[in-house]
């Protein structure tokens, strides 16, 4: 877990006030019973997590591909090549969409807006030499040209609910 006690009181905040904000129909679904505090979410969602991300083009039309999401201190963290479509999306239309989920046992969604980490012609955004060693790590050090070849972005979330029917289901362990 890299989350600090300031990063888990923030994520707990947002959720909280994700699922009081939400509409009834999805709180029917999503409650107390059914969801995990963010220290349990920061336990479960480690290492990559595949990420449905939604887009929006210049003519307004939505687009979901995949990313690697990696949750770090109450954030998506996720990349693609500098010269793909999304790209070009995210630089024009920075606010997205993003879904991680595993069956019917998680479902974790997001909507906010994205930050470039590591700018082709610019300074790097507050963090980004930690995450670029955590990546390095977890990819290895050789797999991209990391100045030129990829760029990387922080979800900045301004929503974010989870489904979680049984979270012995994804920890091996009771509820607590």
């Amino acid at each position: 877990m890299r989350e600090t006690p300031e990063d888990l009181e923030e994520l707990q905040a947002l959720l909280d006030a994700s699922l009081s904000g939400s509409a009834s129909h999805l709180r029917s679904i999503i409650n107390t019973e059914r969801t995990l505090t963010a220290e349990q979410l920061t336990q479960v969602l480690t290492g990559m997590c595949t990420l449905a991300l939604s887009t929006v083009t210049a003519k307004g039309e939505p687009r979901i591909s995949g990313v690697d999401g990696h949750f770090l201190h109450g954030k998506w963290y996720f990349g693609t090549a500098r010269d793909a479509v999304k790209a070009r999306h995210l630089a024009a239309r920075p606010a997205v969409s993003a879904a991680h989920m595993r069956g019917e046992d998680l479902g974790v969604f997001t909507h906010g807006k994205v930050e470039i980490l590591n700018p082709r012609d610019g300074e790097p955004a507050t963090g980004w030499p930690d995450v670029l060693a955590y990546l390095k790590d977890f990819y290895g050090d050789d797999l991209f040209d990391w100045d030129n070849e990829v760029v990387y972005y922080r979800l900045h979330p301004h929503w974010m609910t989870v489904y979680a029917p049984d979270l012995g289901k994804l920890t091996g362990a009771s509820r607590s």
